[in-house]
């Protein structure tokens, strides 16, 4: 249940903007609570409820609260100096946008960036107040964003990545006595995301479990966006992670979910495929899931629901199932 995306809750919050909530609570006063009541219905019918939480993209959200609290800064520089508040559409501006394209385009928070993690640390503490009966936490977006075509890592002269902000130079600078591209300023970069994921963690309950969506490449994820999902689960930071195995290639998704299964923390790897691919296709998306089912993982997660339940024949082909 998406309870957190592009700066706004649907959950009472300090921290974030809660107009959402505000609004469906206004809409009926006198109703239950809309998540709490949620939960409570899907426990009766022996249902499990994860709350799902966009961490660092703002999406198209240009006056979300933290530019308020925290400034300007908040918000991700490129390694051209430029602010993603400056790309016009959210995107690679002109004449770069002939060659890069950002993968997720919008604006994006970097965790380097004093009261940023605090901030989003507060906001998951306002949703454990707000539903503590929830079963866990679903992390998504807890990376840097890329840009395309992908360069593995600041040591290479080519390309466009991102984080270059004044104050994450010049913590980088204060601890490593001088600022330089290269392998290291990468290492500061995955371990603040790596921060973000622990500070996120300390909150929550001990009977939640917390998971998050990871690239299904790891490798790339570690080198192109500092996720480094994996010594994530070797440090117990991530109870599971959710692989985006989202291809139409049956061919590279088994060899995908064979080489996740067999990886690092791999006995704690759903599968995530990508439902929506094939949502007009209620065949093609059975074959996946048999394709998954091979390597026998801890579970399988379909993206998305939104894509389904707009497809009533691929909802039942599941039941039928």
């Amino acid at each position: 249940m998406q309870v957190h995306r592009g700066g706004r809750s649907w959950f009472a919050s300090t921290h974030a903007d809660d107009s959402p909530w505000r609004a469906l609570r206004a809409r009926d006063p006198d109703a239950p609570d809309p998540l709490n009541d949620l939960i409570a219905r899907a426990h009766a019918r022996g249902l499990r409820v994860h709350a799902w939480f966009n961490c660092l993209s703002l999406a198209s959200n240009r006056d979300p609260l933290i530019l308020k609290t925290v400034g300007r800064g908040a918000i991700l520089v490129d390694s051209e100096g430029r602010s993603l508040l400056d790309y016009p559409d959210g995107n690679v501006p002109p004449p770069e946008r002939r060659y890069f394209e950002l993968e997720t385009p919008g604006l994006w928070l970097d965790p380097a960036v004093p009261g940023v993690v605090e901030t989003l640390a507060g906001t998951v503490a306002d949703l454990v107040r707000a539903a503590p009966e929830l079963d866990g936490l679903h992390l998504d977006y807890i990376r840097y964003p890329y840009a395309l075509p992908m360069t593995p890592g600041s040591r290479f002269p080519l390309g466009l990545d991102y984080g270059y902000g004044e104050i994450a130079r010049a913590r980088f600078a204060h601890e490593n006595g001088s600022f330089s591209r290269g392998d290291a300023w990468d290492g500061f970069r995955r371990e603040r995301v790596r921060e973000l994921v622990a500070a996120l963690r300390a909150p929550i309950p001990k009977t939640w479990q917390m998971s998050a969506a990871v690239m299904a490449y790891a490798d790339r994820g570690y080198l192109t966006s500092f996720q480094d999902w994996r010594r994530w689960l070797d440090e117990g930071l991530l109870d599971f992670a959710v692989a985006m195995a989202y291809t139409k290639d049956d061919r590279l998704l088994r060899y995908q979910a064979h080489a996740l299964h067999g990886g690092v923390g791999g006995e704690r790897v759903w599968l995530g495929l990508g439902s929506w691919l094939f949502a007009s296709e209620p065949a093609r998306m059975l074959e996946q899931i048999a394709l998954a089912r091979d390597v026998t993982p801890p579970g399988i997660a379909l993206f998305s629901y939104d894509a389904l339940a707009a497809n009533p024949t691929a909802l039942d082909a599941l039941v039928k199932r």
